[in-house]
């Protein structure tokens, strides 16, 4: 028989352990009434007790056991024999099969017609377990996937496609219910892909099959499906949305849409390419449910988020955030605006595309068919009275010096450059055809910065270092001291996708040019500027910062090699 929770009033007993005041009570309960959430939800939300302390309190008082899902193994299969509409609704999940019942996680064990309900659709008794509601409702994500649920919307769409024999165009665009068999599909694809908080879906039509991929945490993962010609009904159903010619497949094409995915806004930006087996899209989404981050929580290190702020709140000078696509430049860059946004300073971004909409700025959209490019833009922005310009990206030697002339003319100037590290950026300036002097004068400093996995907390074990990783720390030690640690990886489970990795963590590296550097860019002098840097005292490189977080066991050694790829010439090497 299911043991049945107590009922208990959580506000009393919260007053009784004296964690909570009468007066926050009264507080937490008015807003329970807008808000309409649960009481503890909303304590917890108004900061007036932590999470833990509520749920630590609730164990002891019910006497159920409290079960850290962060580090917990479960069972897909077991958990799935739930319906997913009633684990959500409920905040449960099945955790462990012992025998003479189930282990039950609840994210609300008070609720006392819950376990009644659950019992209808098991054929075990239920042992209630306490456990984090953000964690089970992570869980419940990744258990309840539904890649077999597009495969099948796949087939629909398919045999749609075959029994109707008129054009391919009119189906799409008819399909304006949202029960058509392209509407649900791309529906769930978009909720499978926030649901595995995936960067960028890929659907690319093969020979004899469709390939749907998601990036997740820098990986692709891959979905192959036979149905390959509903991959044209996909394109098209996709350019409506993004306002893109439905007829044009020759040429590629570029828009942008915004999706509402289970309560998330959803700003995705699209690309179409022609290909050899039809046109292939590629869909970056940046959700911006949360907002924009400041600049104390896009992952830099205190000591480093100190010395960008001191350098973005200098009056004028050219500072550069640099690294590949995806490495979080952007992130960097609007933190620091949304710190020097206020009512006594003019500032203007010039984008390819606005990625981030901010009040009080003035932000251009770059559009190169009509002549509006990097450079007319700067010049135009220029007679607009600036104090601060974002440029997108510095992308030849018209846009490089004219940002270089505003940050000498009492402008802050922030751009980025897409190069590996902080040193050759400055000199990848001077390769454009940019005078050093110019360069050697406005520029004030570089942020590196990468992206590297962080190892599944569930699956994580030791791990002993290959050949190659022993190089890397051999190299390492040459330049800094190497504890004598136990290094870890992740072995792959149900919570990580069987990757070993789960979210990311930002490295970075910051270059203040001073002036034995500065003198080096005058001359163009690259191995002069290269052993200014490395005698920097508060220079580190990349390959540092990230091997940190391997001593830390937050990342592995693959993922320092490779951060690190040319370690030996780059980040050790010089030093």
């Amino acid at each position: 028989m299911s043991a049945a929770p107590q009922r208990i009033r959580i506000g009393d007993l919260l007053i009784a352990q004296q964690l909570i005041t009468p007066d926050q009570l009264d507080a937490a309960l008015a807003q329970q009434k807008t808000s309409g959430r649960k009481l503890g939800r909303t304590l917890i939300d108004m900061g007036f007790i932590e999470e833990n302390q509520l749920l630590g309190l609730l164990s002891r008082q019910l006497n159920y056991p409290f079960v850290e899902l962060k580090h917990f193994r479960f069972d897909q299969q077991l958990v799935s024999q739930l319906p997913e509409m009633v684990a959500r609704r409920f905040r449960v999940m099945l955790l462990k099969d012992e025998g003479d019942g189930y282990l039950l996680g609840m994210g609300d064990p008070t609720d006392i017609f819950c376990l009644d309900e659950i019992a209808r659709h098991v054929d075990k008794p239920l042992k209630p377990a306490v456990v984090r509601e953000s964690e089970l409702l992570d869980i419940l994500d990744i258990a309840y996937n539904r890649e077999d649920e597009i495969a099948s919307l796949a087939e629909e769409l398919d045999e749609e496609l075959e029994d109707t024999g008129v054009d391919l165009a009119d189906i799409v665009t008819d399909a304006t219910d949202t029960d058509a068999p392209v509407v649900k599909m791309l529906q769930k694809v978009f909720e499978e892909a926030i649901k595995a908080k995936a960067s960028d879906i890929h659907i690319e039509p093969d020979e004899a099959v469709l390939r749907i991929r998601k990036r997740i945490d820098g990986v692709l993962t891959e979905q192959v499906m036979n149905e390959k010609r509903i991959a044209a009904a996909l394109v098209v159903r996709l350019k409506l949305m993004s306002g893109l010619d439905i007829s044009e497949k020759r040429l590629p094409q570029d828009g942008r849409f915004n999706l509402k995915v289970k309560g998330r806004n959803i700003d995705v930006r699209i690309s179409t390419m022609p290909v050899q087996w039809g046109e292939s899209v590629v869909m970056r989404m940046l959700d911006h449910t949360d907002g924009i981050l400041p600049l104390a929580k896009v992952g830099m290190p205190e000591e480093l988020v100190e010395r960008f702020r001191r350098v973005v709140h200098r009056p004028h000078g050219l500072v550069l955030v640099t690294g590949p696509t995806g490495s979080g430049k952007t992130t960097t860059l609007y933190g620091a605006l949304s710190e020097l946004n206020s009512p006594e300073k003019k500032i203007i971004t010039v984008e390819d595309p606005v990625e981030y909409r901010l009040p009080r700025i003035s932000q251009v959209q770059v559009h190169e068919r009509i002549g509006l490019d990097f450079g007319s833009v700067l010049r135009a922005t220029l007679r607009q009275d600036p104090d601060i310009l974002l440029v997108g990206e510095i992308r030849d030697a018209e846009s490089a010096e004219i940002a270089l002339r505003a940050a000498m003319t009492g402008h802050l100037v922030l751009s980025t450059l897409h190069t590996n590290d902080a040193v050759t950026s400055a000199l990848r300036l001077i390769d454009m055809g940019v005078d050093g002097h110019l360069v050697a004068t406005a520029l004030k400093a570089i942020v590196a910065q990468r992206l590297v996995r962080r190892i599944c907390t569930s699956c994580v074990e030791d791990h002993e270092p290959d050949a190659n990783e022993r190089q890397l720390i051999a190299l390492l030690s040459k330049v800094q001291s190497v504890p004598d640690v136990t290094y870890k990886r992740g072995a792959g489970c149900p919570h990580c996708f069987n990757t070993g990795y789960r979210g990311r963590i930002g490295v970075f590296e910051m270059l203040e040019i001073n002036q034995s550097m500065a003198e080096s860019l005058r001359e163009s002098d690259i191995n002069g500027f290269s052993r200014a840097t490395h005698a920097s005292p508060h220079f580190r490189p990349l390959g540092h910062s990230a091997f940190d977080y391997a001593l830390q066991g937050v990342t592995s050694l693959e993922e320092v090699m490779r951060v690190s790829a040319q370690v030996e010439d780059e980040a050790v090497g010089e030093v």
